[in-house]
């Protein structure tokens, strides 16, 4: 009896590891094939995931691309109609010296050629010029800011530049280099603009172009398709490292700010650093500035040529019969326009580029 109950516990034990194994093997079986089919699967799920995905990407980017191009052509008008009056001073202090009959201030005073423009011309004179200024200033400016944040991304996913990925030096460089390059892609694009734009507002009472579309016309007819590029060299040298300068200092000095006062209103910073890089920009690139738009009045009105040298004889002749103050006639009105100009160009991109950006998909 006692063997018989051994050999019942031994048989009864192994029945049950027997279909202990078997339950195993079947349910490893199911599990296995629940595997297989999932795995069988997710190459259509995932596929499909990453349609969306890549589908939904390619909308933001095109979402981000037009708020870029709306917030920086609205953001620069509106800098550029703020401060027409101070553009429009600055521009009458540059060209003195290339005609007799520009050449009446003899001690410059921004009060006192404000008066004249008020007295002779009227208030509205400020603005003279504005329309293209805006017309110019629209498509300038949201190419300008747009390209900027295209050349940072192409510059940032360059191999090289990743591996000093974080890097401050690193970041101000690309900041530097996409700046200039924005600057010359908006600069030859809206050329002709700019170009019309200082013809009319350096007219005074005698009215040689009557309107953007005359002064396109008569420039045309005078002096051929490239009258509308004069200057341009002086322009893209100018505007290359100016926009630089200006970007590279803005972004360096807005990282700056908000790693220390990270509450500070995103409006006070961008005006603050905006108006700072607008100070640095234009010191440094104020000369060309000046030997451009001289060089945009080369024939202006049917009267006789000045300099017949191109860009650096241009500038050498400034110097040589104005001195190097000539290179900064009109620097103190710059002053006053570009420090609101550019802080409002920065501060109205900021807060629209925020407003128009829709937000991401989770």
């Amino acid at each position: 009896m006692t063997m018989e109950a051994r050999v019942g516990v031994v048989v009864e034990g192994g029945q049950r590891a027997l279909n202990s194994a078997t339950a195993s093997a079947v349910h490893n079986g199911v599990v296995d094939a629940g595997s297989r089919k999932l795995l069988q699967q997710p190459p259509q799920t995932q596929s499909c995931h990453q349609q969306h995905h890549q589908s939904n990407k390619q909308k933001q980017e095109h979402s981000d691309a037009a708020s870029h191009l709306i917030a920086g052509g609205i953001a620069g008008a509106f800098s550029k109609t703020c401060t027409a009056p101070l553009a429009r001073l600055t521009i009458l202090f540059q060209i003195q010296g290339m005609q007799s009959e520009t050449a009446i201030l003899t001690s410059p005073s921004i009060w006192r050629e404000a008066s004249r423009i008020v007295n002779e011309e009227g208030f509205r004179a400020f603005w003279k010029g504005n329309l293209v200024t805006v017309a110019h200033r629209i498509p300038y400016s949201a190419v300008n800011f747009y390209v900027f944040g295209e050349y940072n991304k192409l510059l940032h996913s360059n191999p090289i530049l990743q591996r000093y990925k974080g890097n401050a030096s690193l970041d101000v460089l690309v900041h530097f280099v996409s700046g200039g390059l924005a600057g010359i892609t908006a600069a030859s694009a809206t050329y002709p603009l700019d170009l019309v734009r200082t013809r009319l507002s350096a007219q005074r009472n005698a009215m040689y172009y009557q309107g953007v579309g005359h002064a396109f016309r008569t420039i045309c007819r005078e002096e051929g398709f490239w009258g509308l590029y004069k200057g341009l060299g002086a322009t893209l040298l100018g505007v290359g490292p100016s926009l630089a300068i200006s970007f590279a200092t803005y972004e360096s000095l807005k990282t700056f700010w908000q790693s220390h006062r990270p509450s500070d209103s995103q409006v006070v910073v961008s005006l603050a650093c905006g108006g700072l890089s607008g100070i640095a920009s234009s010191t440094a690139t104020f000369p060309l500035d000046l030997v451009r738009r001289r060089m945009q009045l080369e024939g202006a009105g049917g009267r006789a040529r000045v300099y017949n040298t191109g860009l650096f004889g241009t500038f050498k002749h400034i110097f040589k019969t104005e001195g190097m103050r000539g290179l900064y006639r009109g620097i103190l009105p710059e002053y006053y326009k570009v420090v609101p100009g550019v802080g409002i160009a920065f501060m109205t991109f900021e807060t629209l580029k925020m407003f128009l950006s829709p937000v991401p998909n989770r």
